[in-house]
């Protein structure tokens, strides 16, 4: 199984759950030339909305923030792995950090239909290094 694994920081913003609101954002960022690795949306009650950005460039996502008057939550560090889409990918990449004694409490992936996944894994603060270690950063 061939996968790539790296720390991925991540920011929420949380905004007004309406038409169009994460269109704004999104194109708000990409004006500002923010790549994002990830990126989800969350309720988070009956009008409000979490996003969960992972920005290529942390600096330039701040910035990008910055002039657009938004209030970002990070960094908080996640593990993004990249790879080749195979039956039992996560079992294994989940063995490893069961091995590690390291607790996943939220993760989010997806296939893009060719062959290749990715996927987000957040453990606790206190668990990051020893999760990166037993997944060989």
């Amino acid at each position: 199984m061939a996968f790539t694994i790296r720390r991925a920081d991540y920011y929420y913003s949380t905004i007004e759950d309406e038409p169009g609101e994460a269109y704004r954002v999104l194109s708000q960022l990409a004006g500002q030339g923010v790549n994002l690795l990830a990126f989800t949306g969350m309720p988070v009650g009956p009008m409000r909305t979490q996003l969960t950005l992972f920005p290529e460039d942390a600096s330039r996502m701040r910035d990008a923030a910055g002039k657009a008057g938004w209030s970002l939550d990070g960094p908080h560090a996640a593990l993004l792995v990249q790879g080749d889409d195979e039956l039992g990918a996560l079992a294994r990449i989940h063995d490893k950090l069961y091995d590690a004694r390291v607790n996943v409490y939220a993760s989010t992936g997806v296939a893009d239909g060719r062959g290749a996944f990715g996927y987000v894994l957040y453990v606790r603060p206190d668990d990051f290094e020893r999760a990166a270690r037993a997944m060989g950063l």
